[in-house]
């Protein structure tokens, strides 16, 4: 029954994604026509002021106005790709499953290209921005850059990892790099309900809520759609655990005082850093639930038990490392307390995800490595390896001397 259910859940997650992509699309094509030519369609703003106010579109409007304006070429080749990979990857990730090998290899081609050239405009407007002027301010700008860097990342290794020929990480740094360009459209539907939940604050407030858990949740889903498609009891080569007792102890540490520290921070900066706590901590508890007891309910299964463990390693890490980023970002980008805070936590969630995945790969390479040196030991030596040819050499020296 448990499988029969996961399939289920996993075709209906499979096809709310497709959904919202397909969606989205239009909407992030035309998002900036406006600013080239005003008056042009924008479907998101006409959604927008149907959804929240007038009002509001116009704060979001003006509040973009400036930065936009002085990077507006490379943004508008960054959102019109952007709309394209919004299509490119459903299409990616049917022909995965329906083992369509060329369409797989010729469209994921083309949406590597569209990541660089897309990320290489966005890459722009950041350079040109100081991130004080930025739109919604340098919390968001750290954020963005953040994302921008993790994409590019995950591409490249994903690449990297097919041409190796490693199908399994190929597929879990492509679907990281589609989790983190999910942000976009999962940022939109919060600008449509957010407003709803706290009534009357600006697009910037409304952005300050939603950074602090959408790196974490986007890369949280790509932890379970790798999951649900990779079957594997074991990989090659796995033994033990790189997880024991100790080390999830010794994280969990970690984590909790990572937390006690965020939550006295964000309760220092009165209603807004209550409302901003809030926005954190619900969904990370949420995630550390799901992944504990999916790698508690995996005993059975080492494979996925381990890689369960290490995300729930890096997840209790994620706290603290944004306690220790918090002061890092004051001290050297001169921001104020409340913005590194929003800044240290909102990268932390999806950076530590993103060495999670690392460290996953890592551990699928040192298995099969460590598989192919104990294929070799109990080979032993041939004929063609270089110890018995070296012996004859030296005995051939020593009969000439």
């Amino acid at each position: 029954m448990g499988r029969p259910t996961s399939t289920r859940r996993g075709r209906a997650a499979a096809l709310a994604i497709t959904v919202v992509c397909l969606a989205y699309a239009p909407i992030a094509a035309t998002e900036l026509w406006p600013y080239a030519s005003p008056g042009a369609p924008a479907i998101g703003e006409w959604l927008l002021g149907r959804t929240v106010s007038p009002e509001f579109v116009a704060d979001a409007v003006r509040d973009r106005m400036g930065p936009y304006t002085r990077s507006l070429a490379p943004l508008i080749l960054h959102s019109v790709l952007g709309g394209l990979l919004m299509l490119l990857g459903p299409v990616q990730l049917l022909s995965a499953v329906r083992r369509r090998i060329r369409l797989h290899r010729i469209t994921g081609t083309v949406f590597a290209v569209t990541v660089y050239v897309s990320m290489a405009g966005a890459a722009l407007y950041l350079v040109r921005t100081p991130p004080e002027q930025a739109f919604s301010g340098a919390a968001f700008w750290i954020v963005l850059a953040t994302i921008l860097v993790g994409t590019v990342g995950s591409v490249t290794l994903g690449v990297l990892a097919a041409v190796r020929g490693f199908p399994d990480l190929h597929q879990r740094w492509l679907l990281l790099c589609y989790g983190f360009l999910m942000t976009a459209p999962l940022l939109r539907l919060e600008w449509g309900f957010l407003p709803a939940l706290y009534p009357g604050l600006s697009l910037q407030d409304i952005n300050r809520v939603a950074i602090m858990h959408l790196g974490s949740l986007v890369s949280f889903g790509a932890l379970l759609a790798s999951r649900a498609l990779d079957r594997r009891t074991t990989v090659p080569g796995l033994t033990g655990t790189w997880c024991p007792g100790p080390v999830m102890a010794a994280v969990h540490l970690a984590g909790a005082a990572g937390l006690t520290w965020i939550t006295v921070a964000f309760l220092d900066q009165g209603t807004g850093g209550r409302r901003l706590l809030l926005a954190y901590a619900v969904p990370y508890a949420a995630t550390y639930a799901v992944i504990a007891v999916r790698a508690a309910r995996a005993r059975g299964a080492h494979w996925a038990r381990e890689e369960w463990r290490l995300h729930l390693a890096a997840l209790c890490l994620a706290p603290a490392f944004s306690a220790v980023a918090v002061p890092v970002l004051e001290r050297t980008m001169g921001l104020d307390r409340l913005t590194a805070l929003i800044a240290g936590v909102g990268i932390g969630g999806g950076m530590l995800a993103y060495a999670a995945v690392t460290v996953v790969s890592l551990r699928v390479l040192y298995g099969r490595e460590l598989l192919k040196r104990q294929e070799a030991f109990t080979a032993g030596p041939t004929d063609h390896s270089p110890l018995p040819v070296a012996a004859t050499a030296l005995a051939r020296e020593g009969e000439d001397r």
